[in-house]
């Protein structure tokens, strides 16, 4: 919670909180980029290196800059604290080295990016840490996946690339009650849309590089949640190891914090009139939006958050020729694997963020070859629709 603006709503602490003037005044705020910082004497020097006294030591675990970052998104996460790193794979890669040991066990969503599943299954699994993936939305195959050595739950909501969503508060109720923790990456809403903490998750995780940013500029990711948990495991983990979020990233940031509300409310309202057009389409045999009726949790999205989202997937029939036709055949849009663009991208999850899992892996996550997702932008909505024409009707 942010102690200097508690009752402001979610908009205006994007852009006010967090921010520490210096002495010029300046009004927007300021960059620091520099690696180091001089101490007044050398007493004070040994106080900040022994936590004794608060303040800056060095870039690579306290920087002005990266400091405001992580306090505005964690007042509008309504967190405690925040810590920021490099990418957002960065930041999972420190739930993971924060979080477990050795012969821990984890329970993840069958429905994560596909880099996601890689680091748990491939290089969590070097250091001896099981993960069992099951169905994002099957409440009995988490229960029955849980052991006495499950540290946490993983998961995506809405997920990708299928935006299946996940029960929060049931997933969270079930997670304490067998002592672990649930880990949400809010990636597609943003606190924006959905707050996580608000319906029991202990930790939320970002990548800033999606609609944080919003054009795609830099790369960064962040871990919202308690006090206690960032500071006893995250943040260890990020001052030794350094998967850094530079300060220049963390300004740009900044910026796109202050623009997220308005983006995200355009980004929905393109995005739930271009899945309601592709719904009407004959060469579209499926449509994934939680903000149709038709989605089959979209009671639950309407509960459990402020909008749907600016991402959308549809099947077409034919396969991966048919679906990298449609792709082809498009002008304005973006062939590319990012996401929570202004610009609309487009891309083919099957031989892209889910290209390096095996033929199984992608039929147990519903990754079709004829799948194609949509990351809408804000973009006139017909001039979205008219260039995804050509490779549809054809």
């Amino acid at each position: 919670m942010n102690k200097k603006h508690p009752d402001y709503s979610v908009e205006s602490l994007a852009i006010r909180a967090g921010q520490q003037r210096t002495a010029e005044g300046e009004h927007s705020d300021a960059i620091f980029p520099t690696s180091s910082f001089v101490f007044d004497n050398a007493a004070q020097a040994a106080a900040r290196f022994s936590h004794q006294e608060e303040g800056n030591i060095y870039s690579r675990f306290t920087n002005p800059t990266v400091r405001t970052f992580e306090q505005r998104l964690a007042a509008m996460e309504g967190g405690e604290r925040c810590v920021a790193f490099a990418s957002g794979m960065a930041a999972i890669l420190a739930l993971g080295m924060g979080l477990l040991e050795n012969g821990a066990h984890v329970v993840c969503s069958r429905s994560l990016f596909g880099t996601s599943v890689l680091l748990f299954q491939n290089i969590m699994g070097k250091f001896g840490v099981e993960t069992t993936f099951v169905d994002l939305t099957n409440i009995s195959a988490w229960q029955q996946a849980i052991t006495p050595k499950t540290r946490f739950l993983f998961l995506e909501t809405p997920s990708n690339p299928l935006t299946h969503l996940a029960d929060i508060k049931e997933l969270a109720s079930l997670a304490h009650h067998h002592d672990c923790l649930l880990v949400v990456d809010n990636v597609y809403c943003t606190p924006v849309l959905q707050q996580p903490l608000a319906l029991g998750a202990d930790l939320v995780v970002h990548s800033a590089t999606k609609y944080i940013d919003g054009q795609g500029r830099c790369i960064g990711g962040a871990i919202v949640g308690s006090e206690e948990l960032l500071n006893q495991s995250i943040y260890p983990f990020l001052r030794t190891a350094g998967p850094t979020m530079s300060p220049f990233n963390a300004w740009v940031f900044l910026t796109g914090l202050e623009t997220l509300a308005v983006r995200m409310q355009a980004h929905c309202a393109n995005a739930l009139q271009l899945a309601r057009w592709l719904e009407e389409h004959p060469a579209v045999t499926h449509v994934y939006y939680p903000g149709l009726s038709s989605h089959p949790q979209y009671t639950l999205g309407q509960q459990q958050q402020s909008g749907s989202g600016g991402v959308l997937s549809f099947e077409v029939a034919g396969g991966k020729q048919a679906a990298w036709k449609v792709i082809d055949g498009t002008q304005m849009l973006s062939i590319t694997a990012n996401l929570g663009d202004v610009k609309t991208t487009i891309t083919h999850p099957a031989t892209t963020t889910h290209g390096r899992l095996t033929d199984e892996e992608r039929k147990q996550a519903g990754i079709s070859d004829g799948l194609i997702r949509i990351s809408v932008g804000l973009e006139q909505i017909n001039d979205i629709k008219n260039d995804l024409i050509p490779g549809l009707d054809t």
